[in-house]
């Protein structure tokens, strides 16, 4: 797992145009990058500028049509996220186990007295 796609990924879905827009695309399919606008109270520039967020980050395509733009999800890098996160589950549940064996161990100690 790189370390800097990650930071890209979680800083792109970390704000919420850019999650909303994602979400619209998973719904909807490829949209067009107006159409896409229409869903949102800011210009065409700004929605374009979360775009190119999404792009840089790999969460969303491009396909230009003559003069249309069409926008897809990507999701696959998204599976960079589920490893980091399948990690940090993974840790927790390993130290719960322990203050869990922690727990019996004393209580085990307790009823011997």
């Amino acid at each position: 797992m790189n370390d800097d796609d990650l930071s890209r990924i979680l800083k792109a879905a970390g704000d919420t145009t850019r999650r909303r827009i994602l979400t619209l695309l998973v719904q909807e399919g490829a949209l067009r990058v107006t159409a896409l606008a229409a869903h949102f109270e800011m210009s065409l520039n700004s929605v374009s500028k979360h775009i190119k967020v999404l792009e840089e980050a790999g969460l969303v395509t491009r396909r230009t049509q003559g003069r249309e733009h069409f926008i897809a999800a990507e999701l696959e890098p998204l599976r960079v996220t589920e490893e980091w996160f399948g990690q940090l589950k993974s840790i927790w549940e390993l130290r719960l186990a322990a203050l869990e064996d922690a727990l019996v161990s004393k209580d085990d100690d307790d009823d011997d007295d």
